[in-house]
C-alpha cells in the first residue's frame, strides 16, 4: 500500500508526459486545434511534427508544432492523438517508425491530413519535401511539388471517438503498421513537451484555446523569428495549404503568366494598328464626349474608329468597357461627295 501512494504521489507531482509511456485519461474533451502557419523548414533532414494538446496537473496545455530532425533516415513521424473509449479520453502517443500509423483521423494539416502522410518521402537516405504543404524555403534541400486532394472534411476537432468526436477507424494497413518496430520520441521532442508544461501561455485556461506559441522553427525554441502565433478562429482551418511559399524552379518555363497578359497583348496590336493614322490615333486621345459607362480606354475594347458625330450611346457603348472583347468593326466602303470628302462610317 505504502509503495501504491508514493506512485500515486510521484504521478500527480509530474505533468503527465504523453513521451513518458504514462498512461493517461481525461474526463473533459481536449479544445480544437489553433489555426496556425508553419514556420520554415530549418534545414534537411527535418520532420514536421504538427501540435497537440498535452494534459498535466492544471489542464490541457498546447505544445507547439515543430521542426524535429528524424532519428534515423528513413523514419517517419506519426502524431499522437485523443481517443474516446469507456468513459474517458485516451492519449495515444506519437512514434517514430518506418511507416505512418493510425493516428485517429485527426487533420493537423501540413501533410497529416487525417491518414498516411503527404509531405514528402525519404529515397536513398535523403527526405524530398512536398512543397505544396510545406513551408520550404531553402535551396539545399531535395523539393518536389505535388498536388495534394483533400478528402477529409476540414475541422479542427482534436480526439477521435464520441459523440462529437472524429469517426475514422485503423484501416488494415496501419493496423498492420501499429505492429511493426517503433521509436520513441527524441530527447529535443521530450523536452520541448517539458519546456511546454512549464509556459503558463501555452495553458488552456490562460489561452482558450489560442496559445501564442503555436509553432516553432526547432524543438524548446519559443522565442524568436521562428516562433508562430495562432491566428484567429474565424479565418477558417488553412493547415492544408502552403501560404505563399515560391516555387522551386524560378525559370521562365514554370513562371505562371498574368491574368491581365493577353489583354495586354491585345493592346499593344490595337495600338500597332492605329499608329498607321496619326489623325485618327489623336482623336482617340483626345474625344472628352460624355458617354455612359467609364472613361475610354485605348485598351482591347478601343479598336473601332471615333466618329466626327457625336459619341454614340445605348448599345454601342458596351464596346468601351475595358475589359471585355468587342467585336473588330468591319471599314465601310468610302464614297465620294463631289467635294473631295468622305463619308467616315458612324
Amino acid at each position: 500500500m505504502i509503495r501504491y501512494l508514493s506512485l500515486m504521489l510521484l504521478v500527480i507531482a509530474i505533468p503527465a508526459s504523453s513521451f513518458a509511456g504514462v498512461f493517461v485519461s481525461v474526463t473533459v474533451a481536449p479544445p480544437v486545434l489553433p489555426v496556425y502557419t508553419q514556420p520554415p523548414c530549418p534545414g534537411d533532414g527535418y520532420i514536421w511534427t504538427p501540435g497537440y494538446w498535452a494534459y498535466g496537473p492544471e489542464g490541457y496545455y498546447w505544445v507547439p508544432g515543430t521542426w524535429v530532425v528524424a532519428p534515423t533516415p528513413g523514419l517517419l513521424w506519426t502524431p499522437g492523438y485523443w481517443g474516446w473509449g469507456e468513459g474517458v479520453y485516451v492519449w495515444h502517443a506519437g512514434y517514430w517508425g518506418p511507416h505512418i500509423g493510425f493516428y485517429g483521423g485527426v487533420n493537423y494539416g501540413f501533410g497529416y491530413f487525417g491518414r498516411g502522410y503527404d509531405g514528402g518521402y525519404w529515397n536513398r537516405g535523403h527526405f524530398f519535401y512536398n512543397r505544396s504543404v510545406n513551408n520550404v524555403n531553402i535551396t539545399n534541400v531535395h523539393i518536389y511539388n505535388k498536388t495534394v486532394i483533400n478528402n477529409v472534411t476540414v475541422n479542427r476537432i482534436s480526439y477521435n471517438g464520441g459523440a462529437s468526436g472524429i469517426h475514422a477507424r485503423p484501416s488494415h494497413a496501419e493496423a498492420m503498421m501499429a505492429r511493426e518496430r517503433h521509436i520513441e520520441p527524441t530527447h529535443m521532442q521530450m523536452q520541448h513537451e517539458h519546456a511546454a508544461s512549464s509556459n503558463r501561455e501555452l495553458f488552456a485556461s490562460v489561452n482558450h484555446g489560442h496559445p501564442a506559441i503555436a509553432a516553432t522553427a526547432r524543438p524548446g525554441e519559443f522565442h524568436g523569428r521562428g516562433t508562430v502565433a495562432a491566428r484567429p478562429a474565424g479565418t477558417g482551418f488553412r493547415g492544408g495549404e502552403n501560404r505563399g511559399v515560391p516555387r522551386p524552379d524560378s525559370s521562365a518555363r514554370n513562371v505562371q503568366r498574368s491574368p491581365m497578359s493577353h489583354q495586354d497583348i491585345r493592346s499593344n496590336r490595337s495600338t500597332e494598328q492605329m499608329r498607321g493614322n496619326p489623325r485618327q490615333e489623336s482623336r482617340m486621345r483626345n474625344d472628352s464626349a460624355p458617354h455612359s459607362g467609364a472613361p475610354i480606354g485605348r485598351g482591347p475594347a478601343s479598336r473601332e474608329p471615333m466618329s466626327r458625330g457625336p459619341a454614340p450611346h445605348g448599345p454601342s457603348a458596351e464596346n468601351n468597357r475595358p475589359h471585355e472583347s468587342a467585336p473588330r468593326a468591319e471599314r465601310a466602303p468610302q464614297h465620294g461627295n463631289g467635294n473631295g470628302q468622305e463619308h467616315r462610317p458612324h
